[in-house]
């Protein structure tokens, strides 16, 4: 059995699309949780459909449920999910799944 975890999520900011907030808010994510320990591989992602109300995704993997506990809990993470995603983002969608 795959132990890896993959975690995904998708939103929608509160900001108009293509503006200044908007790019400093996909910068701050590169910039803030792209560096945080443990993550095998960072993606971030824009939506190209109408299927449903996100523009955009972020997805990254991990060796191991603990190892995603333990970025789920670093305080990069924590600071990261209070100061700028609660402020900017207006709806999401979070996922968290292994290969089967």
């Amino acid at each position: 059995m795959n132990s890896n975890i993959t975690h995904s999520v998708f939103f929608r900011l509160k900001h108009k699309v293509g503006s200044i907030k908007e790019k400093e808010f996909i910068d701050s994510c590169l910039r803030i949780l792209s560096p945080i320990p443990g993550i095998v591989s960072f993606r971030v992602l824009r939506q190209t459909s109408t299927k449903n109300n996100f523009d955009f995704g972020l997805t990254m993997d991990f060796e191991s449920q603990s190892v995603y506990d333990g970025y789920n809990n670093h305080p990069d993470h924590v600071d990261f999910v209070r100061d700028i995603w609660i402020p900017n983002v207006e709806e999401f969608m979070e996922i968290d799944y292994t290969e089967i």
